[in-house]
């Protein structure tokens, strides 16, 4: 018996299936803010749901009590969802959205993989962000992860150096199951400074929403958060450029990851990334706290 429930609607068009599932690694809200992006750019519709009673923990994401004057009106549960629309010249495109899943991953993947061969996915995209070493001032790059069926695709965004042992979320196990499927499949990872992956940082969004036009043909607006981006970088300049310490430390960032141009998760190059990036994030916090309150530097 499958987890989920199709809805009415077309049938698509050889779609591309961007996935993009909270829960996961998503530094400075990088997926989180390319598929907003995606959903309010154009009209979707819903094309199925899948049974949280069997795949999501209530007790870690509970559902939301609207309560008005004292009146509870109704909860709203988390959900997750397969919702079709389309890009700006017109073809399909699938997102699977939602919270990632917390239980039963094997049978939700295998259902997925399913679905998506029914639509007729003709290329599924992971999207997620992760901290990196690696300065604010320098454009932000893409790394991808692919089943070896995709390999060719990694070189077109950015090859991963070296071997690592990291553990994996539910994109990871469909990355997989979509190659065994004969469905292209990749992962975009947009690489997010260390010191900013707390915040909202736009870059990391339209570096994910340009990459996946690149590698899957498709068209996307990306201008809005290319000028959230600029205003973002302006902010953390000024922030910066308080201290003398921690702007040597910017630049020392720039240092190494120009020196390790071709690397992007940097691996072995620079040792000591994550003490420079825990010092600059904990000079940004004293700064939002002077401030009187958390900044969202992406306003």
């Amino acid at each position: 018996m499958s987890l989920y429930e199709r809805h009415g609607g077309r049938q698509p068009e050889r779609p591309v299936l961007v996935v993009a599932l909270e829960g996961w690694v998503d530094a400075g809200l990088g997926a989180d803010g390319a598929i907003s992006s995606l959903l309010s750019a154009e009209p979707t519709e819903l094309v199925a749901t899948f049974d949280g009673e069997a795949l999501i923990d209530q007790r870690a994401r509970r559902p939301v009590a609207h309560i008005a004057h004292g009146v509870n009106e109704g909860l709203t549960w988390p959900t997750i969802q397969l919702r079709l629309g389309t890009d700006r010249a017109g073809a399909d495109v699938c997102y699977l959205v939602g919270p990632e899943p917390d239980f039963r991953w094997r049978q939700f993947v295998s259902d997925v993989v399913e679905l998506s061969g029914r639509l007729g996915v003709r290329m599924a995209v992971g999207l997620g962000a992760f901290p990196a070493p690696a300065p604010h001032t320098r454009p932000i790059r893409l790394a991808a992860t692919a089943p070896p069926a995709s390999a060719e695709l990694v070189p077109r965004i950015g090859i991963v150096q070296g071997e690592i042992d990291v553990p994996s979320g539910v994109w990871g196990a469909l990355e997989l199951a979509f190659g065994d499927a004969g469905i292209t499949a990749v992962g975009l990872w947009a690489r997010v400074p260390h010191y900013v992956s707390g915040m909202t940082f736009p870059a990391a969004s339209a570096a994910l929403l340009d990459g996946l036009a690149a590698i899957a043909g498709l068209s996307v607006d990306s201008i809005e958060l290319h000028t959230a981006a600029d205003a973002a970088r302006r902010q953390v300049d000024e922030l910066i450029a308080k201290s003398a310490e921690h702007s040597q430390l910017v630049r020392q960032l720039e240092r190494n990851v120009d020196a390790a141009e071709g690397n992007p998760l940097d691996v072995g190059q620079i040792p000591t990334g994550d003490e420079l990036a825990a010092e600059l994030e904990r000079y940004l916090r004293d700064e939002r706290s002077e401030g009187g309150g958390e900044t969202d530097i992406s306003n």
